[in-house]
């Protein structure tokens, strides 16, 4: 394994280093300020778009789609970079969840009509998507409970059922909804694991409601598009609007949420690189007890924790994203599950600790830290909460 950045990656770490000092960083402020003027307004903001429209004159756009010719190694540089800033940096290079799953399952699942209709739009950013897996009413960390109907009838498909965490569905932009549901009936005895569905839903068709949007302590992830509950009640789609075929949602979903793991990893470090500076920054310019706060013996193991959990860490997602270049998502599954439960955990005890060291001031918005320790938190429960992946990760190793 050589994890040694190749001159592609040093061009794009050297093109996205400066993107970010450049623009995104100095564009903070002016997102929160736009916002501020139109709060319940859901929709991308113009610095948003204007940072998009940079982003692809610097050739900074769709780096994540492997058919736009990178390795998920060489990936893996720039998505680090783009978590320092996760409001921004990864909405700019259209590269934010859940479009980015959801263009990877249409590039790999989807039709030709399929693709043309709704995979060349969200590449272009001209659209948003929305993902709607989760139910309130049911264990959604086991997809087999799903309980969503989707019914034949005639040449349609009829959907009825209450989903919510869907990411992306607050935003009116995002036009499109792939919504995961039964195609089985309640007594079928079809496998379990065949008895779940994809669909194509489009935000404006009948029986489509938007309850209400759902906040992550507090914060309401418009970077994302919100998270909302949305309400399907009778609503009628083509035929045509099924992602491959009845009883391959479950695979389906394995494959779009493989690739999203190692990219929230990635994210995640570059979260945890910012907060080392914003603590090192602290550090050297706080005062108590007579002495800088960098004097102080336990600000010292703090900063020495992280780092050796960050150094750490970053060497298994390299690993990980190289299988997944070698031998495929399949082949790196136990990497996939050990970085999905290691990176979260840890990049939320270093933004504890971040927390801890400003005080008073690190439960306020006015630095990213609280709201990045919420997202961090939510990323042990998204995509598949921690002891799920260990039980699997712990069958696996038994299995050995």
């Amino acid at each position: 394994m050589d994890f040694a950045p190749d001159a592609t990656t040093v061009d794009l770490v050297e093109r996205m280093t400066a993107f970010l000092a450049e623009c995104v960083y100095p564009a903070e402020a002016v997102l929160e300020a736009q916002v501020a003027e139109t709060p319940d307004d859901w929709s991308l903001r113009p610095i948003v778009r204007e940072l998009q429209a940079e982003a692809r004159s610097r050739g900074l756009w769709n780096l994540f789609l492997p058919a736009e010719g990178l390795t998920n190694l060489q990936y893996a540089a720039v998505a680090e970079l783009t978590g320092r800033s996760p409001k921004l940096a990864p909405v700019a290079l259209n590269c934010a969840a859940p479009d980015t799953g959801n263009m990877e399952l249409l590039a790999e699942f989807g039709t030709p009509a399929q693709k043309e209709r709704w995979l060349a739009p969200l590449l272009e950013a001209r659209i948003r998507s929305s993902f709607c897996m989760t139910e309130p009413d049911v264990a959604s960390s086991d997809a087999t409970n799903i309980a969503t109907s989707i019914r034949r009838d005639g040449p349609d498909y009829v959907i009825d059922g209450r989903k919510w965490w869907s990411t992306g569905a607050m935003n009116p932009e995002a036009e499109i909804f792939i919504v995961m549901g039964r195609t089985a009936a309640s007594d079928s005895d079809a496998p379990r694991h065949r008895q779940q569905s994809m669909i194509l839903v489009p935000r404006d068709t009948p029986g489509v409601t938007i309850v209400r949007p759902l906040t992550v302590f507090g914060y309401d992830d418009r970077d994302h598009g919100g998270h909302a509950e949305v309400l399907f009640e009778g609503v009628r789609v083509p035929g045509g609007n099924l992602i491959a075929g009845e009883g391959d949602g479950f695979a389906i979903a394995q494959a779009r949420l493989g690739p999203g793991r190692i990219h929230h990893c990635m994210r995640l470090l570059g979260m945890a690189e910012r907060t080392m500076d914003l603590m090192r920054e602290r550090a050297q310019g706080r005062v108590a007890f007579g002495r800088p706060l960098a004097e102080q013996g336990v600000v010292r193991e703090w900063l020495a924790e992280s780092r050796i959990s960050i150094e750490s860490l970053r060497l298994l997602v390299l690993k990980t994203a190289w299988l997944m270049d070698t031998v495929g998502n399949a082949g790196a599954m136990t990497e996939i599950q050990a970085i999905k439960i290691a990176v979260p955990r840890a990049v939320q005890q270093i933004l504890d600790r971040a927390i801890q060291l400003h005080g008073g001031g690190g439960l306020t918005a006015d630095d990213p830290i609280a709201e990045m320790y919420a997202g961090a938190r939510a990323l042990r429960l998204a995509d598949g909460p921690d002891e799920v992946h260990l039980s699997s990760l712990g069958k696996a190793e038994l299995r050995r």
